[in-house]
């Protein structure tokens, strides 16, 4: 095990670093976010008599992507978490200060106590994709706020508004075109892609955005894995024997693989027959909508990982009632 950990607080231009060793306290340093300031990380951390570390950076933008990618190349061990963990765990070292160079120190710290588990960076390809559906989602809701607009401003603004739907219209057109052009180029994004449309709920675009969130699915050793990395895992609030809070899903996954099922779980909803004594049975016990489409993603995120684990597609019986 290393012993050596790296906390990095990312932004657009700036990485912050903090190098924890066994004693002693973090070693400080920031470089710029390119390539020439991942070389001087690596002069750094042979200047500190350290090989290698284990990195930790947290998973909030596409600002960390490359370095992290850099890291592994290197032989180093990087693990990218949520922000959420971090979060957690600084309220839980009662730490007030909130600076990049107090954040850098407290990811350090966070990875030296938990360890979190090693990333694996994802097959070029698939990370080809999730820019691509990413940019499609990012279309997705600027076409939503659009046409907000158009209900709520004033009349002489309708046809320049009109206008930039059209534009948009086309720009996510040619996008979907592209996307499933990508995905025929690889046998293995194109057979997992089949495999998921075969299942109740799951369109071709949906299923193509799944795909790119999750990734190599085989990093994943079981379904449950899989839905906390989504964050659609039950979490109940309790506080002695006092107060009962209701389960919830803990929501602190991916959200864009979240986002990504909800109309798969509410097409399931309307037309999957195998669900809806399932269904009903949750309504009965008094789950809310949300309650219930939260219940059939996470019950289709693990259908996926049946069906992308089996080689084989849906059948219906697997959307029954867990017994």
């Amino acid at each position: 095990m290393t012993k050596h950990t790296l906390g990095i607080d990312v932004s657009k231009a700036t990485l912050h670093l903090a190098l924890l060793k066994e004693t002693g306290r973090p070693q400080k340093k920031q470089v710029t976010n390119d390539a020439n300031g991942f070389s001087h990380m690596t002069a750094w951390l042979a200047a500190q008599g350290t090989e290698t570390v284990s990195a930790c950076l947290e998973a909030t933008s596409t600002y960390g992507q490359a370095v992290a990618r850099y890291l592994h190349e290197q032989g180093h061990r990087v693990s990218v978490v949520n922000p959420a963990r971090v979060s957690g765990f600084a309220q839980g070292e009662l730490r007030r200060t909130k600076t990049d160079s107090a954040d850098s120190a407290t990811i350090a710290r966070f990875c030296q106590a938990m360890e979190p588990k090693a990333w694996t960076p994802p097959h070029p390809e698939t990370a080809e994709l999730q820019q691509m559906t990413r940019r499609l989602e990012d279309l997705q809701q600027i076409m939503g706020q659009e046409k907000t607009r158009l209900e709520t401003t004033i009349e002489s603004l309708h046809e320049e508004i009109k206008a930039h739907i059209g534009f948009i219209e086309k720009q996510m057109a040619q996008l979907k075109q592209v996307i499933a052009a990508h995905i025929k180029k690889y046998e293995a994004l194109n057979s997992a892609l089949t495999l998921m449309t075969s299942i109740k709920g799951i369109s071709t675009l949906s299923g193509s955005q799944i795909l790119a969130e999750i990734g190599d699915w085989t990093v994943f050793g079981s379904a449950r894995q899989l839905a906390a990395y989504a964050g659609l895992t039950p979490q109940a609030k309790e506080s002695g024997t006092s107060v009962h809070g209701r389960t919830r899903l803990c929501k602190i996954g991916n959200e864009h693989l979240r986002r990504a099922l909800y109309f798969p779980a509410l097409t399931a909803i309307r037309c999957c027959e195998a669900l809806q004594p399932w269904i009903e049975g949750l309504r009965s016990r008094g789950k809310n909508k949300m309650q219930v489409v939260g219940a059939v993603m996470h019950k289709l995120i693990r259908v996926i990982y049946g069906v992308l684990k089996s080689g084989q597609p849906f059948k219906p019986e697997l959307l029954a009632p867990t017994p």
